[in-house]
């Protein structure tokens, strides 16, 4: 089951990603074409998952997701360690998709079915996982749905995800703690049935 409702990723966990990333993202700049499958597989779901709630289009999300992992082996020789592999990883995905946007004059905004679909293009949820994601999400409000499925989804610190949306970081963190408050009720009034 997703870490979602309390037992969040721990710290050691999130730190021992961050360096696997990191060293993965090292080896990549040397060219390492393994490295970069590896890369790739631990990363493509949280890329696509950024670039679908960004351009609101499979296709185009698809595109930039592709266009986001040329781009990381392009310039992971410039890519220097500073703790946050992810974002870093994020931030070339979240560039593409709104130089898209604006090329095509477009807003970046998601409607709720749209986030609601993104559970289903990351590989690494199971399907019951989907299920109960997607009605839960479906409940909250668009930005609490999009900072808490960001956080589950991608494993994104609250301050990543603060610079990836351009949110003041007390702003995420109190509408992802809304919206574990509001799973929470509904996950327990569901049990108490």
């Amino acid at each position: 089951m997703l870490t979602l409702l309390g037992a969040q990723t721990t710290e050691d966990e999130t730190a021992r990603r961050d360096r696997e990333l990191e060293q993965l993202l090292l080896q990549v700049g040397r060219g390492d074409r393994e490295a970069f499958a590896q890369l790739y597989g631990l990363t493509r779901g949280a890329v696509y998952a950024l670039a679908l709630s960004l351009l609101r289009d499979a296709h185009e999300a698809q595109d930039v997701a592709q266009d986001a992992f040329v781009k990381v082996w392009e310039n992971a020789p410039a890519y220097r360690p500073q703790g946050a592999p992810m974002a870093w990883l994020l931030t070339v995905a979240r560039n593409l998709a709104r130089s898209r946007l604006r090329r095509s004059g477009r807003q970046t905004t998601l409607d709720e079915e749209e986030w609601n679909a993104i559970p289903a293009a990351v590989p690494d949820v199971s399907h019951e996982d989907r299920l109960v994601l997607q009605e839960a999400l479906a409940r909250l409000g668009a930005e609490e749905g999009q900072i808490v499925l960001l956080h589950a989804v991608t494993g994104l610190k609250h301050r990543e995800i603060a610079q990836l949306l351009e949110l003041p970081l007390s702003t995420v963190l109190s509408k992802y703690h809304r919206g574990l408050k509001k799973l929470k009720a509904l996950m327990k009034g569901e049990s108490d049935r």
